[in-house]
């Protein structure tokens, strides 16, 4: 990641714009046969479409997918800047809401990538009841993989003050991405988008990454780690041990912490940090067999 200073006024000072709500903007909603239903949540400055190929696998497999895009996520950039954690996790809440008001009354789990994983996490922590297991793909409460900037180390002070709306990470390489092949389509986008293209966001996500975001990020984890203790329905973590963004101890962090008696830590050897994105799923296609039984 490399850091970008840009003197944009007008968007630090622009209000959200409403969100949009057109249907085929809202994400990926499949239905299943088997009665158990799967909510995927992207990641930060993600898609859906990040999620989509795990979305068909597990659909094929009989269960309803339900993929939310995270609010203001496919929005102009000034927009979802000023974005709140809060509104992420209102669209995840809604989709489960709304497969509960839809008369289903089989199995829920929840499962993210990165900071989709965390508010996996709060779902299975507020909804006790009817939430049966979650997974956490390459979760991510702080950025300490190797490809990490030193640069990150005065976040906290950017944080604290005015500028924070006037500063962005760029993703460089390899984007947590280990496929050659599609890597090398992402550094296409992203060595020439400019601050605020929005031409291809929707299959690769944000070039350019507003450090009010990361802020946003720290807040949800404070947050989620006062719930971990409480949350105690199946849990399984799944990281890259050589993730460019965010260590295994992410991983390790929520396994310590979270109050699951059935509880496990997969470590993948061969992948980084997008394991969908990569289309890295058979230890997934493994491992999901414990939430399958319960």
């Amino acid at each position: 990641m490399s850091v970008i200073f840009s003197i944009d006024i007008n968007g630090a000072l622009r209000k959200r714009a409403p969100e949009s709500r057109s249907s085929e903007k809202n994400g990926i909603f499949l239905k299943g046969d088997k009665g158990v239903t799967v909510i995927l949540i992207h990641g930060l400055t993600g898609t859906p479409n990040e999620m989509k190929f795990l979305a068909t696998y597990l659909n094929k497999k009989g269960y309803s997918v339900a993929c939310p895009r995270l609010a203001y996520h496919g929005e102009p950039l000034w927009s979802i800047k000023n974005a709140k954690w809060q509104d992420f996790y209102g669209s995840v809440r809604q989709a489960l809401l709304e497969e509960v008001a839809s008369g289903s009354n089989g199995p829920i789990f929840t499962a993210g990538l990165s900071m989709g994983a965390l508010l996996a996490l709060l779902l299975a922590d507020e909804f006790k009841d009817r939430v049966c297991g979650v997974s956490c793909l390459a979760p991510t409460l702080f950025y300490d993989g190797w490809n990490t900037p030193a640069s990150s180390f005065f976040l906290p002070l950017g944080y604290r003050t005015f500028l924070k709306h006037f500063f962005y990470y760029k993703e460089e390489p390899p984007y947590g991405i280990k496929n050659e092949v599609i890597r090398s389509r992402v550094h296409k986008y992203y060595s020439n988008a400019r601050l605020g293209d929005m031409e291809s966001v929707e299959q690769y996500g944000y070039p350019y990454f507003p450090i009010t975001l990361l802020y946003q990020l720290q807040l949800l984890v404070r947050y989620l780690t006062k719930r971990l203790g409480g949350i105690r329905v199946p849990a399984q973590l799944i990281q890259a041990k050589d993730d460019d963004v965010a260590s295994v101890k992410n991983s390790k962090f929520i396994y310590d912490r979270i109050g699951s008696e059935m509880k496990e830590m997969v470590l993948l050897y061969n992948s980084t940090m997008s394991l969908p994105r990569t289309m890295n799923v058979i230890p997934w296609r493994r491992r999901w067999r414990i939430f399958s039984a319960v």
